[in-house]
């Protein structure tokens, strides 16, 4: 299985040599281009661009994406195991309940 995946990972590296690789954003703006049949004009500006007066680069971008992911999948384990203590102290207490 370990090898399987490996080979799933590194084998499109070398298929795929001088293929593009675009994000969503660069599809719609490319979609909407051809549509309205000129140049695509952003009509937001992220706030922190605003206060630097210029583009992050891409490593930041992506540092900042990964804490929010992290942060996002923080909170939703910490709920998730809530529950499920939740759910064992239930049966302890239920347990508990019907044996007395």
């Amino acid at each position: 299985m370990l090898i399987l995946t490996v080979l799933l990972a590194l084998v499109p590296l070398f298929i795929f040599k001088n293929a593009e690789f675009g994000g969503s954003d660069d599809a719609g703006s490319e979609i909407v281009a051809e549509i309205k049949g000129g140049e695509y004009e952003p009509w937001f500006t992220p706030p922190i661009e605003s206060l630097l007066g210029k583009e992050l680069p891409g490593e930041v971008e992506s540092l900042l994406f990964c804490v929010q992911t992290g942060i996002g999948v923080g909170i939703i384990a910490y709920y998730m195991g809530r529950f499920v203590e939740r759910k064992k102290q239930e049966e302890i207490h239920k347990s508990k309940s019907t044996s007395a």
